[in-house]
């Protein structure tokens, strides 16, 4: 392994065990490192290396990081400290591409911040693959919620260890896996049509918006992924909200809608809703599937009145088409507080049954101990012919009670925004659509209609 880090071609997979920190402001301690070394154009093993390693403080061996991968306190009293392998493990990973689980968020920032702990040079890579960044982009959430296990039941590849070298190993059989499916469905597109692939796990099948998986995300081999892999943060800041929002709210098929006495068919007021009668189930969709909420197990779709705009159209974020993403903010009575929450607790619940570790993101707004409590209304933009336009029909109502459809001549957001000021009257329809983005899932309000009222 006395090559030079210009020389080195070979891919390494690497995985960390750690502590999991108990108290705040405590940080990760490494108790095992374990890597094999990969040839990148066969795809064999060609070296490993693995070793516990004991932590500056034993005691952050805590019950929750023995529950966590079964290293005790005993089994790493003995052990090397991390200064004593920091050698191999640079040699192991400098100047070669780094292949891991969630390693850019996590294994790496662990290994630099050992290295900095000993006062020694850090190791880098020639390039990197986040395999759960990789496989949740090709491969779609066929496998629930892309966690090493989630993948290696998918794929009948036994039970994740939990130990470093087993997982590394168990890493790259599932990217051999995975890669072979989405080879298959590019190639033999007309044998294998869109929903032929069904999970075992959930029955839920997976299609792409064409029914065919571009080559552009497939198609490719080991190499190429290597050279288009750039390190960037997996995180998603409170302030970054819109940009959660990356995904078609259409599906395949819909639930009929139901009829309420809100004078918008289809749409129920909050009087109208029996909480009971909410709940949440997969459906599928082009990246895997998404979350549909029902009441009464038809399509549940919501109206209110004597909302109050908080914040007027912000038109901060931009979808990929370039166009703008508008929203308001508006204050929210009670009733229909109560039932958000409880979209909120039927959808939570049903992530969390399957397994998933993203972050859910609270449909209504209480931060800083808001009264009465927010929720964005989003007003979404979509083409006709070489104009864009407003999908949410947007109508004035005059103090005579008659209300006037809004025409707009051109897409201009500053329009939106004269009208929508700070403490205007607001009734809304909308849909409650799901995201499930970079980690971060949870129900987004799209506006079907709003009619202003004037003074």
């Amino acid at each position: 392994m006395g090559s030079s880090s210009e020389e080195r071609s070979e891919i390494v997979f690497f995985d960390l065990e750690t502590t999991i920190p108990s108290r705040q402001g405590q940080g990760y301690a490494i108790l095992e490192f374990g890597a094999i070394l990969v040839c990148p154009r066969k795809l064999l093993e060609l070296d490993s290396y693995s070793t516990l390693i004991k932590p500056a403080d034993l005691y952050s061996v805590s019950v929750a990081s023995v529950r966590c991968n079964g290293i005790t306190r005993d089994a790493v009293a003995s052990a090397p400290s991390f200064r004593e392998v920091s050698d191999k493990i640079f040699d192991m990973l400098h100047g070669r591409v780094w292949a891991g689980h969630n390693i850019e968020k996590f294994d790496c920032v662990r290994i630099w911040e050992a290295f900095a702990e000993i006062g020694k040079p850090a190791p880098h890579p020639k390039g990197t693959i986040d395999s759960l960044k990789l496989l949740t982009h090709t491969f779609g959430r066929r496998a629930g919620n892309m966690k090493m296990a989630s993948l290696a039941t998918y794929f009948g590849l036994g039970q994740q260890t939990h130990r470093s070298l087993g997982d590394v190993r168990m890493n790259l059989e599932v990217v051999k896996n995975c890669a072979a499916v989405l080879f298959l469905e590019t190639n033999l597109s007309d044998i294998f049509t869109p929903y032929s692939w069904v999970s075992p796990n959930n029955g839920t099948a997976r299609t792409r918006s064409n029914g065919k998986a571009s080559p552009d995300e497939t198609n490719q081999n080991m190499s190429t992924h290597i050279d288009q892999m750039k390190t960037e943060s997996l995180q998603v800041d409170d302030i970054m909200e819109e940009r959660l929002i990356l995904e078609s709210p259409a599906t395949s098929s819909t639930p009929v809608s139901s009829e309420g006495c809100s004078g918008y068919a289809g749409f129920l007021a909050p009087d109208e809703v029996s909480i009971p009668s909410i709940r949440a189930s997969y459906v599928p969709f082009f990246r895997g599937q998404k979350i549909q909420l029902l009441h009464q197990d038809v399509l549940f779709q919501l109206s209110s009145t004597g909302l109050r705009v908080r914040y007027g159209v912000s038109s901060k974020f931009f979808d990929k088409a370039g166009r703008p993403r508008l929203n308001i903010v508006v204050d929210i009575p009670p009733s229909l507080c109560q039932v958000l929450d409880a979209c909120d607790h039927v959808s939570q619940k049903l992530t969390l049954d399957s397994g998933s570790s993203s972050r859910w993101r609270p449909i209504v707004n209480r931060k800083n101990g808001l009264i009465p409590p927010t929720i964005r209304l989003n007003i979404p933009i979509i083409a006709n012919g070489d104009i864009d336009i407003y999908e949410t029909e947007i109508y004035q109502q005059e103090a005579s009670g008659n209300a006037q459809r809004l025409v707009f001549s051109k897409f201009d957001p500053g329009e939106l925004d004269s009208l929508f000021l700070p403490g205007t009257l607001v009734e809304a329809y909308f849909s409650l659509d799901s995201y499930d983005y970079q980690q971060n899932v949870g129900i987004r309000l799209v506006a079907k209609k709003l009619i202003i009222h004037s003074g």
